[in-house]
C-alpha cells in the first residue's frame, strides 16, 4: 500500500468571523500521487493549498510526513512541500533566474557545489538552462512558471503544490508544461481550472464547493458525472462528451 504524505482531519478555516471559507475538510495523499483540486471560483482551492506549507492555519490537524503542522515542525514541512503560486511573479524577486533558483537552497544551508548542482538539476528539469542569466521580469509567462517550478524544485520536496500552473497560458505554452509535470515523480496536487489536464495528469480529484469536499474519485468517473459537475458550477470536458 502506497505511503500516506498528507493526512487532514476535520480542517476548518476563516477568514474572518462567521465566514467559514473551509469546513470539515478530510483528505488523505498518497506517496507519488497526482491529485486534482477543482471546482468554481471562491471555493477555496487555493486556501487549502496554503494551509500544507503553513501559510495559513485553520482548526483542525494536519500531518505532512507524519509531522503535525505545527510551528516547531514549519521548517522540516516547507523541506517536504514545495508549493507553487499561481502568480510567477509572487515567487521570482531576484535580480536573474539563476538567483531565484539558487536563494532556497543557500536558505537550507547548502554549500555553493550543492547549490549549483540543484539550481542546473532544477533548471535541466524544467527546459531553462539556456536562460539561468536572464533577468527573470524579462521572461515570458509560459517561462515564468517554468523558473518558479525550478525555484520549487531545488528545493529537493516530496511533495509539489501547485495553484493554477496552467492560467493565462497559451496553448502550445500549456502543452509543454503538461508534459513537463507529468515527467516529475514526487507526490503532485495541482488545483486548476483546467478540467482536461485534470484527465491527462491526475490519479484522482476531489471537488471544492463553498469551503467543502463535495466530490472524490477517479478523473474520469467524477468529470463524466453531468449532473454532479452542474451543480458545482463546472461542465464536462469536451474530451468526455
Amino acid at each position: 500500500m502506497a505511503k500516506k504524505v498528507i493526512e487532514i482531519k476535520n480542517l476548518n478555516f476563516s477568514y474572518s468571523q462567521g465566514v467559514e471559507t473551509l469546513t470539515d475538510i478530510n483528505l488523505e495523499v498518497y506517496e507519488a500521487e497526482t491529485l486534482g483540486i477543482i471546482g468554481p471560483n471562491g471555493a477555496g482551492k487555493s486556501t487549502l493549498l496554503l494551509h500544507l506549507d503553513g501559510l495559513l492555519n485553520g482548526a483542525g490537524n494536519i500531518k505532512i510526513c507524519d509531522r503535525p503542522l505545527s510551528k516547531e515542525n514549519l521548517t522540516f514541512i516547507r523541506q517536504k512541500v514545495g508549493l507553487v503560486f499561481q502568480d510567477p511573479e509572487d515567487q521570482l524577486f531576484m535580480p536573474t533566474v539563476y538567483e531565484d533558483v539558487a536563494f532556497g537552497p543557500k536558505n537550507q544551508g547548502l554549500g555553493k557545489q550543492a547549490t549549483e548542482e540543484r539550481v542546473r538539476s532544477a533548471l535541466e528539469d524544467v527546459e531553462l538552462t539556456q536562460k539561468k542569466d536572464c533577468l527573470s521580469h524579462h521572461l515570458s509567462l509560459g517561462e515564468k512558471k517554468r523558473a518558479a517550478i525550478a525555484a520549487v524544485l531545488s528545493m529537493a520536496p516530496e511533495i509539489l503544490v501547485l495553484d493554477e500552473p496552467n492560467s493565462n497560458l497559451d496553448p502550445r505554452t500549456r502543452r509543454h508544461l503538461i508534459e513537463l509535470l507529468s515527467g516529475f515523480g514526487v507526490t503532485k496536487i495541482i488545483a486548476t481550472h483546467d478540467l482536461e489536464m485534470v484527465l491527462e495528469l491526475c490519479n484522482r480529484v476531489i471537488i471544492l464547493d463553498q469551503g467543502r469536499i463535495v466530490g472524490q474519485g477517479r478523473p474520469k468517473e467524477i468529470l463524466s458525472d453531468k449532473s454532479l459537475l452542474e451543480s458545482h458550477g463546472l461542465e464536462v470536458p469536451l474530451s468526455l462528451t
